[in-house]
């Protein structure tokens, strides 16, 4: 891990417009990515996230603001969210609720 890297609690994943998906973990692999592979580098949800991660990374803002403006901008940019599945529980501890009458 960077010296200045910043992981987020929850990582994101979002569909590229080329369709391939692509997990984000940290304030720092947002920012390379805004700066560096953005699809489309304009935009008021794209340049708030860009500052808000270099806020980030120089401990001026909290990381959790910085993943908030980062999946607005996948958001502007027609990159959607993938959406986790819930962990399963591992088997044998299913709850059971009975039912009284």
């Amino acid at each position: 891990m960077l010296l200045n890297e910043i992981p987020w609690t929850i990582p994101l994943t979002t569909r590229l417009s080329n369709g391939l998906m692509r997990t984000f973990t940290s304030v720092y692999e947002a920012l390379d990515f805004l700066e560096n592979e953005w699809p489309l580098r304009k935009g008021e949800r794209y340049e708030r996230a860009v500052r808000t991660c270099q806020r980030a990374l120089n401990r001026m803002t909290p990381a959790a603001v910085a993943r908030e403006a980062f999946v607005a901008a996948c958001l502007e940019a027609g990159m959607p969210l993938v959406m986790a599945t819930p962990p399963q529980e591992p088997q044998g501890t299913e709850t059971k609720t009975a039912l009284s009458t």
